[in-house]
């Protein structure tokens, strides 16, 4: 495999890394602002020690109005840095989703195509769960708990006794913290994993739904469904209780911590090794410093779920690297060669093709015959790029198709896949491949195709909305269609998996038409079929069986060759006389 497919060894989520990295100064600028933020926080405390300190033993009222309109100055700073700082998080997130998400778009596609696991969905929800703990309230809790040690150096200064019992009840909630972690990591990834394969296993049964409702199977298939909902509503039962019960203790430390604060200060007050201020800013400074703590504790269910989001990432950014920008190629001229081909499904061991060589000239149709399982759709997935050999090459025009550039090398193709697959969205965007709608091509493909009635006969025309896997359409309907996608914009190559397979007389005497008609324009094509009426136009035959080319040459060739062989078994089994 070439560098833009190999695999990782291990985790190293080093494109993720990079890009994350590019918000470097972000995270700087917010850790600084976090540090101004967290010294304006000392204003509360200071304010009341002045009060009770200063202002009710002088009962000095022009003090009370002075510190008074600095610390309304103070909280009004503090508002501002606060709403810069969230700002600057908006604004990162914005650019962190729109960095991540087209990679993670094309990482999603490039993952089902490949290896067919996986969904987009999931990608998705993996990149907004990294965007939301590193631009949000998750991601304030880190960069605040760095600060609490300045707080507690404030209350040791008050008095150590304050500050020990400050101390020890962070360090008890750290320990809350770690506890949290333990308790809930495993039950976490695991519920996330019986979550996708039962989110999974519904979405892969309800595009089958006409199925399921014909037959009865619905509750059936809700029963192999329900276990694996279950084991995740379980596991997560499980995090959730292991962590709320640690929550409570957590709550329980600081409020308590808190109350201490007025009983150890009162009995210093009583002893006039304290004032009342000082008692009170403790208690003050005691919240700011255990509530980072508090925060980490409570948000640690968020950090674990984009800690494995990240993970999860990262290794699909490595697997699945993004392809450098290749040098453009001229127009093919439509000649096909294949050379010792060998090909298996994506992820799977399982030979389909087992050296397949060829040469089809340009503008030749080959139908392409055999039985069923024989390899027919696996060599028009290796025709087109989809699939990559194992061993061997195909190449179009001299180039070859599974290395050059997909968005360049597409409008030089046209495929019609054995289960039609059109798009969400207009009659006339799906044959316009859902680029730039130029009227002018689109009805010529239409004609190309022999559709172009067919379609002004839809409620809308052109313009007919086509729901989700093209439902408001009969089968053959969608081929025809289909069909023109394949032929928009004049390909050079068309591989075309069982085009008449949904088909009644008229559209298969139109779809020989169209073959005759790209024929005439030296398009260079290949008909996988099982039925006779497009061999009438092919010019050679391929025969398939067991993944090995049986026969390939001129049709009259392949048919005289066949009828022969069958001649020759009837003399083989005709009855002697006696």
């Amino acid at each position: 495999m070439d560098n833009q497919r190999r695999m990782p060894g291990g985790f190293s989520a080093g494109e993720l890394k990079k890009i994350l990295m590019k918000f470097k100064r972000t995270f700087i600028a917010l850790a600084g602002f976090s540090f101004v933020i967290n010294m304006l926080m000392l204003v509360p405390s200071i304010y009341m020690l002045q009060i009770y300190d200063r202002v009710l033993t002088s009962r000095n009222k022009e003090t009370l109005l002075v510190i008074t309109l600095i610390t309304l100055f103070m909280f009004v700073v503090l508002a501002a840095m606060e709403w810069v700082r969230s700002q600057i998080m908006i604004v990162a997130g914005n650019r962190m989703d729109e960095m991540l998400s087209g990679r993670a778009f094309a990482v999603a596609f490039e993952n089902a195509l490949k290896s067919g696991a996986g969904t987009a969905s999931q990608v998705f929800q993996d990149v907004t769960a990294v965007r939301q703990f590193l631009t949000g309230h998750g991601l304030f809790a880190f960069l605040d708990a760095p600060w609490s040690p300045i707080y507690l150096i404030v209350i040791y200064l008050l008095h150590p006794a304050l500050g020990i019992l400050a101390t020890c009840a962070a360090i008890v909630l750290i320990i809350f913290t770690f506890i949290t972690e333990y308790v809930s990591r495993k039950p976490i990834e695991e519920a996330n994993v019986n979550f996708r394969k039962a989110t999974m296993f519904a979405t892969t049964n309800f595009r089958n739904a006409e199925v399921i409702e014909s037959m009865g199977m619905l509750e059936n298939v809700r029963k192999q469904w329900l276990p694996k909902h279950l084991a995740f509503m379980k596991l997560q039962s499980v995090a959730s209780e292991r962590a709320s019960g640690i929550s409570a203790m957590t709550r329980f430390v600081r409020i308590s911590a808190q109350s201490m604060v007025y009983a150890v200060g009162a009995y210093y007050v009583i002893n006039m090794d304290l004032t009342a201020g000082s008692m009170i800013a403790g208690s003050i400074l005691m919240g700011r410093a255990l509530a980072p703590v508090e925060m980490i504790t409570s948000s640690w269910k968020g950090f674990v779920s984009a800690r494995n989001s990240y993970r999860k990432l990262g290794e699909l950014f490595d697997a699945f690297p993004e392809a450098e920008e290749k040098m453009k190629l001229p127009r093919p001229d439509g000649t096909v060669v294949a050379k010792g081909v060998v090909a298996s499904p994506p992820g799977a061991n399982i030979q389909i093709l087992k050296n397949i060589g060829f040469e089809t000239k340009a503008g030749e149709l080959v139908a392409v015959l055999g039985p069923s399982a024989s390899g027919k759709s696996s060599l028009a997935r290796v025709l087109v790029g989809i699939w990559r050999p194992v061993i061997g090459d195909v190449r179009l025009g001299g180039a070859d198709v599974s290395k050059w550039d997909k968005g360049e090398m597409g409008k030089y193709i046209g495929y019609l896949p054995q289960d039609i697959e059109l798009l969400e969205g207009t009659v006339a965007q799906n044959i316009a491949r859902f680029g730039e709608l130029d009227p002018d091509k689109i009805v010529a493909a239409a004609k190309m195709a022999g559709v172009h009635d067919m379609i002004l006969a839809l409620p809308d025309g052109y313009e007919t909305y086509i729901g989700e896997g093209g439902t408001v359409l009969s089968g053959g309907q969608r081929q025809r269609i289909a069909l023109a996608r394949a032929v928009y914009d004049d390909p050079v190559l068309l591989v075309l998996d069982e085009p008449n397979s949904n088909l009644d007389e008229p559209g298969e005497q139109a779809l020989v038409e169209t073959l005759n008609r790209l024929k005439a324009l030296k398009k260079t094509i290949f008909v996988i079929t099982h039925r006779t009426p497009v061999l009438s136009v092919a010019d050679k035959i391929m025969v398939l069986n067991n993944g090995t080319i049986q026969m390939y040459g001129p049709k009259q060739e392949i048919m005289d060759t066949v009828r022969n062989g069958m001649q020759a078994r009837l003399q083989q089994t005709k009855p002697t006389a006696v």
